[in-house]
């Protein structure tokens, strides 16, 4: 029997494996990085090991400091979670070889399926249907669109849709670049890209005794950069059949494998149409719509399975629809662009919440970006989004831009409230999700609960009549509000201002009564879902760039420049100049304008803050 468990992961998923482990007795043991000194999975274990350093290769990708740690704090087994080394063979075999428990299928598993390429090779044989590879140098036009991808690792790394000839040689130099950073193996490969297709996988479970059972279905075809943004269970809207063949398929490719434990088999479904598009030898992200949908615990599961224990019978039967959006640190208006700081309160009250994040938490960017897991639970699919989406438009989220105001839009259109989504939805969809309206009377509500607190305590020295003027940025622009604070109370043209409190304004615009809950966190204001940064009242000239800089949208390390860029090399607008590394993606800074180069301040390797610059480019004037 396991006694104490290490898990070689952080944030959200050691917190998820420790809850599990506390329930079965079972004692935990978390290891940090420095970055993670102070992190919510470090402060909940029972034991905690320091990892030296803070990236990701000092620290949680060294499996001998792992492995030594685990035999350290006498844990006598070791759970992977996801990402980091969840799929390196040689790591399990390192566990197994320090005479430790391995809670994650045998290292030959993990092996077969470490390479998408060999893998292909495997189901192929084993009579699972997919999509052949095709050689780079034999495409044609009439291959297109193709899609690029990394045999190595996941999470959209190395991977790029071709829809242009002209561009296969380009996206495959920059996919394998990207792939060698992220995985240490730049080999990709091309196969066929099906439009209009839908990700859908089957969470297998095997023990070691030979029997496998697969639980259901999920569909994750909201995704962005190939990264999954929102799931659910059962995929809804099968065409008849198509179920039963993805059960088939995944059940033949953990046989073949000869796998134990926890899994999942991915596909891509068009219509009548199944493709295997690879296996994760670990637990999934989106494993909590499965668990809410068969009232299981994979985690528990996979202790069992680990121990031994057989799978009798039959798997439990499905009921009811769960959905699960990833919450993350990003602002998906701005290229998705992930985001740093003080995450001052976090609280989705009503549905299940998986996160490695407690009030007062400081993001950081050496690791992803996902802030929390929301999960909803229904008898109906129609419920369980109308439940989620709900939750999160009422949840308290305090701190760097997040996306959830897309996720709440993203519930709530039609061609998701249809299942009539594919994996290109965002392509189509992005610019109408991220163009809301903002709330109009929020900037207001600000300005008038401030002037409430500063008339409490002195601060006003005006006349009474005379007008007050605040400004703010959102996320929308800027916004200046005018106020009077007269011998009645606050005043405001176009409403009328029914109660003004620091933390509550009620205005009556057009005859409707309205709430407006007010925080305030340095010189960041959030009024409901509205958040607001204070400007000064005059704009400081000396904070102003040069036309054509380019500002590091968040802060990262330089991945790497343009081949040949220097200082007066011309370019065309569009063209990609630098790559920034953050939060485990890559993104790209582009040139504004056709012009030249007068700056490049930016080399490899090199740290930079948000607003950092990083080059200036000098437009051509018109003709």
């Amino acid at each position: 029997m396991i006694s104490s468990v290490l898990v070689a992961n952080r944030g959200e998923i050691a917190c998820r494996v420790f809850r599990t482990c506390r329930e079965l007795d079972i004692r935990t043991v978390a290891v940090y990085s420095d970055a993670d000194e102070n992190a919510l999975h470090t402060r909940v274990a029972d034991t905690a090991v320091r990892l030296p350093g803070a990236t990701p290769t000092e620290t949680y990708l060294r499996g001998e400091l792992i492995v030594k740690a685990a035999l350290t704090a006498g844990a006598d087994a070791v759970h992977p979670g996801y990402g980091f080394l969840s799929e390196n063979a040689d790591f399990a075999r390192a566990v197994l070889d320090a005479g430790l428990v391995w809670i994650g299928p045998p290292p030959e598993a993990i092996e077969a399926m470490a390479s998408k390429t060999r893998a292909k090779e495997l189901m192929a044989a084993a009579g699972v249907p997919l999509l052949a590879p095709l050689d780079p140098d034999a495409v044609t036009e009439a291959d297109l669109p193709v899609l690029v991808k990394a045999a190595s690792g996941g999470g959209g790394r190395g991977m790029r849709i071709v829809r242009e000839l002209a561009d296969l040689k380009g996206e495959l130099e920059a996919a394998s670049a990207e792939a060698q950073s992220a995985f240490g193996d730049g080999t990709v490969f091309v196969e066929p890209y099906v439009e209009h297709g839908r990700h859908v996988e089957v969470q297998i479970v095997a023990d070691t005794h030979g029997t496998v059972w697969a639980y259901g279905t999920r569909d994750c075809s909201l995704q962005r950069r190939h990264q999954k943004v929102i799931e659910e269970a059962p995929a809804p809207a099968l065409a008849p059949g198509v179920e039963r063949r993805l059960h088939s398929a995944a059940t033949a490719a953990a046989r073949t494998i000869t796998y134990a434990g926890a899994g999942t088999v991915e596909f891509l479904v068009s219509g009548d149409d199944v493709h295997f598009l690879e296996m994760n030898t670990r637990l999934q992200v989106e494993h909590p719509v499965t668990e809410a949908v068969f009232g299981v615990d994979l985690v528990a599961l996979q202790l069992s399975v680990a121990e031994g224990a057989r799978l009798d019978g039959d798997p439990p039967s499905p009921s009811g629809h769960a959905v699960e959006a990833r919450l993350y640190a990003e602002d998906p208006a701005q290229n998705w662009a992930p985001q740093t700081g003080t995450l001052h309160r976090l609280s989705v009250p009503g549905i299940r919440l998986d996160t490695g994040y407690e009030d007062g938490d400081t993001i950081g960017v050496h690791y992803d970006a996902m802030l929390a897991k929301a999960v909803a639970y229904a008898p109906t699919r129609a419920e369980a989004i109308r439940r989620l989406a709900g939750a999160l438009e009422r949840a308290t989220i305090h701190g760097p831009v997040t996306n959830r105001d897309l996720l709440v839009r993203s519930l709530r259109h039609a061609e998701f409230a249809t299942a009539r989504m594919d994996t290109a939805f965002y392509e189509r969809h992005l610019a109408d999700l991220t163009t809301a309206a903002p709330d109009p009377y929020a900037p207001l509500a600000a300005a008038l609960a401030d002037a409430h607190g500063r008339s409490r305590f002195g601060g006003w020295r005006n006349l009474p009549s005379r007008p007050q003027t605040k400004r703010f940025a959102s996320a929308h622009g800027e916004h200046e509000v005018h106020y009077r604070h007269t011998r009645e109370g606050l005043t405001a043209d176009g409403v009328r201002v029914l109660s003004a409190a620091a933390d509550l304004v009620v205005l009556e615009i057009d005859g409707v009564r309205r709430k407006f809950d007010v925080t305030r966190h340095d010189d960041r204001v959030y009024v409901n879902t509205t958040a607001l940064t204070v400007l000064p009242r005059f704009p400081d000239p000396a904070a102003q760039q040069a036309p054509g800089s380019l500002l590091a949208p968040m802060p990262g390390t330089v991945a790497r420049i343009a081949d040949g860029l220097t200082t007066g090399s011309a370019v065309q607008a569009g063209d990609p100049l630098i790559w920034l590394e953050a939060m485990k993606m890559e993104h790209r800074i582009t040139a504004p304008a056709t012009g030249t180069l007068t700056a490049l301040h930016a080399t490899p390797g090199q740290q930079v803050e948000v607003g950092a610059l990083l080059a200036v480019v000098q437009q051509e004037p018109p003709l």
